[in-house]
């Protein structure tokens, strides 16, 4: 052998094998479209007898081809599963019945949840159909959502809308996408936290409802003419929306079955919240109180819905009323039945408080929120802590929104938590010193 043979061997694809480097032996060959000689890919791997052996596509006698991603995990000896593997499906497994059908097309959204989405999709599907060339909304790309995002954020920053309205916008389209072509919000969302931080900087801040208070519910409910059906739905639409804190939706599904009067007080059933979307229920006992006289208007109410021939457990609590006092009839296939909308009962709070001169409270305008936000201002302006007014309010447990959101309190506020440290130089808390010796 020459020295040249001694230095330097080859291998079986004819590269230098340097001395003392041990040969690994060709194992696996993909060859796709060579001719005699040409070896188009070739991999070296040791010889394991254990792995199978990979074989080209559409080559006679070719083996089984194996499926193998990033999270495939392999036992000894184990292999991985084949590529064209699939459940012993039939066309019965694909198919679903008239009836199955017809449940699905119901609506499976809230009502102002539908109509908000459907507001939010509308434009989103107008721009992508004005862009040139046109994108396609349903299902969209990622490059798609993202430029829309920074469309909307470029109109907020001229004034049009606010970082928590875009992030609004974007999250109602990510959810109309469907669930597994929904494209990467990650972007969008970075720049959205972005401007929301140099917009609270120069000088941005978060629109909220007003707070109504114990003291404007009780002038909001004394402004109320009592003694027509009206003024008793009103007044007692008033002392509940505070005493529970509801949410408009809450009190727009009310049935008459879930409020019990007592004597001493009212048992509220809320069937579903925002936070309880499955239906568990939660129920709280509210006592009677001499101010907001909760058991009298709820007797007067109910009175006057046995009197309209609408006092069954399942009609709606709150009902819609003519000038006259009667019920307004709705078309036999309205969606929500007898029940009032939301937006009617928001309207209704808000024409209660301009009625009684407080349309809006420290410049902030009077809403259907306004009585939730009032409710746990008051309890939490009394040191009733967080948890309790999570369970009061149905918000989630372990939720801060109580504190961070709905803590409205009016001018200063009644609590200054210095106050609990004593004025320097009182003799009779001053801390004692002791020099080191």
């Amino acid at each position: 052998m020459s020295r040249q043979d001694e230095d330097e061997q080859t291998n079986e694809t004819g590269r230098p094998v340097s001395a003392g480097e041990p040969a690994v032996p060709l194992q696996r060959l993909e060859v796709t479209g060579a001719t005699d000689g040409d070896i188009i890919d070739a991999e070296l791997v040791p010889a394991d007898p254990s792995l199978p052996a990979a074989t080209p596509d559409g080559i006679a006698g070719a083996g089984p081809r194996y499926l193998v991603t990033q999270h495939t995990m392999l036992g000894p000896g184990q292999l991985p599963p084949l590529a064209d593997a699939r459940p012993p499906w039939t066309d019965a497994d694909f198919r679903l019945s008239e009836e199955d059908v017809a449940d699905l097309e119901e609506e499976d959204l809230a009502e102002n949840t539908r109509i908000n989405r459907d507001s939010t999709v509308r434009a989103f599907e107008a721009w992508c159909a004005t862009q040139d060339p046109p994108r396609l909304a349903y299902p969209c790309t990622t490059a798609t959502y993202t430029a829309y995002g920074l469309h909307l954020i470029r109109r907020g920053k001229a004034g049009e809308f606010k970082p928590d309205s875009v992030g609004q916008y974007m999250s109602r389209i990510y959810n109309w996408q469907p669930v597994d072509l929904r494209p990467d919000p990650s972007r969008i969302k970075g720049r959205i936290r972005a401007w929301k931080k140099t917009w609270t900087q120069a000088g941005g801040t978060v629109d909220r409802s007003a707070a109504v208070t114990l003291e404007y519910n009780l002038r909001i409910i004394a402004a109320i003419d009592e003694s027509t059906n009206i003024g008793k739905r009103d007044a007692f639409l008033a002392a509940l929306a505070y005493s529970n804190l509801h949410r408009e939706m809450e009190l727009a599904d009310q049935l008459n079955k879930r409020i019990r009067v007592y004597d001493t007080g009212l048992l509220v059933t809320t069937a579903v919240s925002k936070t309880d979307q499955a239906g568990r229920g939660s129920s709280r006992f509210i006592e009677d109180r001499e101010d907001l006289q909760l058991v009298r208007r709820a007797r007067a109410w109910r009175a006057v819905l046995k009197d309209l021939g609408a006092a069954g457990p399942d009609d709606p609590l709150f009902r819609a009323l003519t000038r006259g006092g009667n019920l307004v009839t709705y078309p036999a296939d309205r969606k929500r039945g007898n029940r009032m909308r939301p937006g009617s009962l928001n309207e209704r709070l808000q024409h209660l408080a301009e009625q009684a001169g407080v349309p809006y409270i420290d410049d902030k305008k009077v809403t259907s929120h306004s009585w939730r936000a009032g409710a746990n201002t008051d309890l939490a302006e009394a040191g009733v802590p967080l948890a309790e007014r999570n369970i009061a309010g149905r918000w989630a447990d372990g939720s801060h929104t109580a504190d961070t959101v709905y803590d409205r309190r009016h001018g200063v506020g009644k609590r200054d938590p210095l106050q609990q440290v004593p004025l320097y130089g009182s003799q009779a808390k001053m801390p004692r010193f002791i020099p080191e010796t």
